[in-house]
């Protein structure tokens, strides 16, 4: 009875885990997506708020915080012009590149005069 009770505890513990889990991963030294996309960072982003609205967002879409999700550490949702909320790093909000086509791709970075880049932990 007791190995049923700690399986049942075991089990309740890594659910808890993964709804706390971070919005992003660590893949070569460059955070990613749960899909395992590059994500970005924009220079012209400031005060924890996303200046990549409209055309901007289509070729640089934003990574999407869920209804539910909380933030914790270094990680914070902020609320976007269309009212979706949106993960950033730090104060910075996080992006994927339209024209990145496999994960471990980075041909967004240095992107438009260098305000774009690779984000990092």
């Amino acid at each position: 009875m007791n190995i049923h009770k700690l399986a049942l505890a075991l089990l309740a513990s890594a659910s808890l885990a993964a709804c706390a889990a971070a919005p992003a991963m660590v893949s070569n030294g460059m955070l990613t997506g749960s899909n395992g996309m590059t994500l970005y960072t924009f220079d012209k982003d400031a005060g924890g708020k996303s200046a990549c609205n409209g055309p901007c967002a289509t070729n640089w879409p934003p990574l999407l915080a869920m209804a539910g999700d909380t933030a914790s550490g270094d990680y914070s949702v902020i609320t976007r012009d269309d009212g979706k909320k949106q993960w950033a790093l730090k104060g910075k909000p996080l992006y994927y590149w339209v024209k990145d086509t496999k994960p471990g791709d980075t041909t967004g970075d240095g992107f438009n005069n260098n305000v774009w880049h690779v984000a990092k932990p």
